[in-house]
């Protein structure tokens, strides 16, 4: 996995055309990208029924039998993923990627033991080896996805990255709307087995686009110096505190994830609630959102690098925290879509932006360690809110049903009427300070190679 990467001449991959997608290897990462997340949504899909219509079916404790797989999922994020980016500043990323997508594909193979083998299986054995499979998985992950972050940088031109992300996100929306729908009947026409095959295939398909990658002869030397672990992380740990860009933009979108996590949990009830209408329709609602983050990739895309990503990145939070706030007055479900498709908008407007923004403040040897940091933070924060709103919607908000100033209050409109004021805030402080380090230079110095204290 220490191996060098074979070289192209030139910036880039050699872009002769000076186009994004004259950029052979972008496409191929382009395409590992959309053949791996389509697969990774079928499987998710897939994982979630099996349990509950399969593994555990019928038992009192099914719920909490399908939780599981989201902690299996989870705990890698915030355990193996900052300790990853060490590795991955160290080691060639293509390759690095490589073998994560060789090992996702040998963890899902192996829970094809379990429908190959009948129903011998006890319900407790089937679901700790789906467990122990999906955390091996969620940790390669932790590896392959900052190389993929970090290559971003070797293989894009600067102005086209922005594009080059919106891209990935617009990818990565459609992916997770066209995955779901066919899980379900590829697990109960064909069958379980099918449905891990296939994402077994997309790993295989996406090492396939990685291997054909060339990445440019400099990028070698955007490695750090492979001291002591310890030294590594530190040296990772002390430029993102020390960078005030760094840590104003994970401090926004820390905040920005708290109003954000809470649709994700009230959802289903701000329609049976508030818009007063079937639980049914919440599929129509996620849908909209979906179609509006693919829009609001792809222009983001095409004009976040011409407005600027740091303006697009603070007013789209400010942008989105007042769309939500009126999302969270409406009741009717017509005029509802049509907001929460306006929200989605400027969400992937800002999620398109982020990367951009932190690849022009950090230097190429430290990007795996920054995105180590950058990703389980972004993560925790959604966790905390899902957590948050869930309790006080359930508890100290639960009854929560009056009037101010001839204006109706409810438990769910007031949750998402005060992440809604938190974004907008956030978003506002942030635009003076983003935009005066904007005009200064690139990426910060840091020093090579870090301390030579602490054991590997």
């Amino acid at each position: 996995m220490s191996a060098t990467a074979e070289a192209a001449p030139g910036p880039g991959t050699g872009t002769a055309t000076g186009t994004l997608w004259g950029n052979r290897g972008w496409q191929r990462l382009w395409f590992s990208q959309a053949v791996s997340v389509l697969g990774d949504h079928v499987f998710n899909t897939t994982v979630l029924l099996w349990i509950g219509t399969t593994v555990a079916a019928g038992e009192p404790w099914a719920p909490a039998a399908v939780s599981g797989v989201l902690i299996a999922a989870a705990v890698p994020v915030l355990v193996v993923g900052p300790l990853a980016g060490v590795y991955v500043d160290r080691l060639d990323r293509r390759r690095v990627m490589m073998a994560a997508d060789l090992l996702r594909a040998v963890f899902v193979g192996v829970l094809l033991v379990i429908p190959l083998a009948g129903d011998g299986w006890p319900a407790w054995a089937q679901l700790t080896l789906i467990y122990g499979m999906v955390a091996l998985s969620s940790s390669a992950a932790q590896f392959f996805n900052p190389s993929r972050f970090s290559l971003i940088a070797s293989l894009v031109d600067e102005e086209h990255r922005t594009r080059a992300f919106g891209l990935l996100t617009a990818t990565t929306g459609t992916a997770a709307i066209v995955g779901p729908p066919l899980a379900a009947p590829l697990l109960f026409t064909a069958g379980v087995e099918w449905a891990l095959v296939v994402n077994v295939c997309s790993f295989l398909v996406s090492y396939a686009a990685i291997r054909l990658l060339r990445v440019p002869a400099g990028a070698r030397d955007a490695r750090s110096g492979g001291g002591a672990f310890r030294s590594e992380l530190a040296e990772g740990l002390r430029f993102f505190v020390r960078n005030r860009v760094l840590l104003l933009l994970v401090g926004t979108v820390f905040v920005y994830m708290l109003g954000v996590g809470a649709l994700n949990v009230l959802n289903v009830f701000f329609v049976t609630e508030n818009l007063h209408t079937d639980a049914s329709w919440l599929g129509t609602l996620n849908a909209a959102f979906g179609v509006g983050s693919i829009a609001g990739s792809l222009l983001a895309a095409k004009y976040a690098h011409r407005l600027g990503e740091t303006r697009v990145f603070a007013f789209g939070i400010a942008l989105t925290g007042v769309v939500i706030l009126v999302y969270s007055r409406q009741s009717h479900l017509g005029i509802a879509l049509a907001v929460l498709a306006l929200a989605s908008i400027s969400i992937a407007a800002v999620n398109v932006v982020v990367g951009p923004l932190v690849l022009r403040v950090t230097p190429q040897h430290l990007l795996g360690r920054v995105n180590a940091v950058l990703n389980p933070a972004v993560y925790l924060a959604s966790i905390l809110s899902m957590a948050l709103t869930g309790f006080l919607a359930s508890t100290a908000l639960r009854d929560l049903d009056g009037e101010f100033l001839g204006v109706h209050i409810g438990r769910i409109d007031t949750i998402y009427g005060c992440g809604a004021l938190m974004m907008t805030t956030a978003g506002l402080l942030a635009i003076r300070p983003l935009l005066r380090h904007a005009a200064g230079p690139g990426p910060e110095k840091a020093p090579r190679g870090g301390d030579t204290g602490g054991a590997a």
